[in-house]
């Protein structure tokens, strides 16, 4: 088994009672649902702040596309939905 560690955040009764709701529908513990909870926001904000990084070094390295071409993108499928809509 994995080592652990345990924390201590305070939340609000509101919270509290959902928690407790949740533990009680899953047939979990408040502790299951809080670590996952952290794991969940953790791993989530972890893989955003990895993909802002890559852009980043995209753009250092020149690799972007120009901001007209994406526009032009974008205006070439706004009026081929435009199109559909009327047919």
């Amino acid at each position: 088994m994995s080592k652990s560690a345990v924390i201590t955040a305070r939340v609000s009764e509101e919270t509290l009672a959902r928690i407790d709701k949740v533990a009680k529908v899953t047939g979990r513990s408040r502790a299951w649902i809080a670590a996952q909870a952290i794991r969940e926001v953790a791993d989530r904000e972890l893989a955003f702040h990895e993909a802002v990084q890559r852009g980043i070094d995209d753009a250092d390295a020149g690799r972007v596309i120009p901001h007209e071409q994406v526009m032009a993108e974008i205006q070439q499928m706004i009026e081929g939905h435009r199109a559909r809509c009327r047919e």
